[in-house]
C-alpha cells in the first residue's frame, strides 16, 4: 500500500506550538535556571519591603539577555501578591528622562496617566509621594535599562529624587532597583557625590550564559512552548550553538519562534535545521532591533546618515544629517555619543593625512542589516 502523500504534514487548524507566548519577550518562566545567585541577592535586598520598610537598593548588571529583566519580573510578580507593596518596572529606553519615569510610576500607582501637559514635576512628584505614604505602602522602583537615562543625563536626578522622597513627604518609603546592559557603565563612579551617599546599592551580576546552561534554558522553552517531538534534541542543540556564538539568549529564543513559525509555512510537524537555517539571520540581530526601535527620529535619521557615510568624518556626516534634520552642532554631537554608547555607532578619532586627528563614524553592525531594520 503507498504511503500517504499528507502523511507528517500539519492541517490547515494545526499548529507546532503548544504555547507561542513562551518565545514572547515578556514571557516569565516558571522555572528560571542558572541565576539562584543573583535572586538570593535580589532577594535579600528587596525582602524588607514585605516587613514595611525600606528595601535595600539594587545594581543588576551585566550583558544583553542575562535575565536581569526575567528575574525582576518574577520576584516583582511575588511581591506584587505582598500586602502593602507597590512595584513599578519602568523601561528607560522608552521613558528616558525623569519626568517620564514619574509619570510611569504615577500611572501604575494612580491607574491612569497623569495630564500630558500642565502638570509640573514638582507636583507630580508630590502626588506619588503623598500617596505611597498616605497608604503605608513600600514603593519599590526598577529602572530597567538604566544606562539610557544616564545617555540623557537624567539619571542622577531621577534617582535623587526617588531616593530622598521621604525628605519631601514624610513616610514615603522607596527602594530603587538599577538594571544596566551597558558593561562600559560604571552606575556608581557615574553618579555624583550626593547621590552616592544615598544609593547604596548591593549588586548582583548576570554573567554571560555558556553553551551547556544556553541550552537548558532552551530546552525548558522548548519542552513548554512546543508540541512533543516537534524539535528533535540535534535541532535544539544547533540552536544552542548558534545563540553561544551570538552571546544572547533572546537571539535562540527567537531563532526557535521563527524557526516553528517557518515550519508551519511549509506544513510541517516538525522543526527542522532547514528552518533554522531560513531564520537565522533575521534572529541573529534582535538586539539591534529593539534598540533601533527604541531611538526617536533623529537618532535614527543620524544612524541613516551614518550607514550612508559610513566612514565618514563627523563634521561631513553632520552637514548631510543637518539638512535633513536642521539639527544643531550640539545636539548632533549628543546623538553621536548616546549612539556610540550603545554601540550602535563607533565614533573614534583617527589621523588623518593632511587633517591631524579627526573623529570618524562607522556603523557597528553590517549597514544592510541596519537600514532594514530602520
Amino acid at each position: 500500500m503507498d504511503e500517504d502523500p499528507e502523511e507528517g504534514l500539519l492541517g490547515w487548524g494545526e499548529t507546532v506550538f503548544r504555547d507561542e507566548h513562551v518565545f514572547e519577550i515578556d514571557y516569565v518562566p516558571e522555572v528560571f535556571r542558572h541565576r539562584e545567585s543573583q535572586l538570593q541577592t535580589l532577594q535579600y535586598a528587596l525582602r524588607p519591603a514585605v516587613r514595611g520598610s525600606r528595601p535595600l537598593n539594587v545594581v543588576a548588571r551585566g550583558p544583553p539577555g542575562t535575565g536581569k529583566t526575567t528575574a525582576v519580573q518574577k520576584l516583582f510578580g511575588e511581591l506584587s501578591g505582598q500586602p502593602g507593596v507597590q512595584t513599578v518596572r519602568v523601561n528607560c529606553q522608552v521613558d528616558s528622562t525623569r519626568y517620564a519615569v514619574f509619570s510611569r510610576v504615577f500611572e501604575e500607582i494612580f491607574d491612569y496617566e497623569p495630564p500630558s501637559s500642565g502638570i509640573s514635576f514638582k507636583k507630580l512628584f508630590g502626588q506619588v509621594a503623598e500617596r505611597i505614604a498616605d497608604d503605608d505602602e513600600v514603593l519599590v522602583v526598577a529602572l530597567d535599562d538604566v544606562n539610557y537615562l544616564f545617555y540623557e543625563d537624567e539619571a542622577g536626578d531621577t534617582l535623587y529624587s526617588l531616593l530622598r522622597a521621604h525628605e519631601t513627604q514624610p513616610g514615603a518609603k522607596v527602594g530603587v532597583v538599577v538594571v544596566s546592559s551597558d558593561l562600559e557603565l560604571d552606575v556608581i563612579e557615574a553618579l555624583d557625590g550626593r547621590v552616592q551617599s544615598v544609593f547604596r546599592p548591593e549588586e548582583a551580576y548576570f554573567s554571560a550564559y555558556d553553551r551547556a546552561e544556553i541550552t537548558d534554558i532552551l530546552r525548558d522553552r522548548v519542552e513548554v512552548g512546543f508540541r512533543e517531538g516537534a524539535v528533535a534534541d540535534p535541532v535544539l542543540d544547533a540552536v544552542g550553538g548558534r545563540t553561544d556564538e551570538a552571546g544572547d539568549l533572546r537571539v535562540g529564543i527567537d531563532v526557535l519562534r521563527r524557526a516553528g513559525l517557518h515550519a508551519e509555512s511549509r506544513a510541517s510537524k516538525t522543526v527542522e535545521m532547514e528552518d533554522v537555517d531560513a531564520v537565522y539571520e533575521d534572529a541573529k540581530h534582535v538586539h539591534l532591533s529593539r534598540t533601533l526601535a527604541a531611538l526617536s527620529d533623529n537618532e535614527r535619521a543620524l544612524v541613516r546618515t551614518v550607514a550612508e557615510q559610513e566612514g565618514d568624518r563627523a563634521g561631513d556626516v553632520y552637514d548631510v544629517f543637518n539638512d535633513r534634520t536642521d539639527l544643531g552642532y550640539t545636539r548632533y554631537t549628543e546623538i553621536v555619543n548616546k549612539l556610540d554608547e550603545l554601540g550602535v555607532i563607533d565614533a573614534a578619532y583617527e589621523q588623518r593625512s593632511g587633517r591631524g586627528r579627526s573623529r570618524t563614524l562607522r556603523l557597528t553592525h553590517d549597514s544592510e542589516a541596519v537600514l532594514e531594520r530602520l
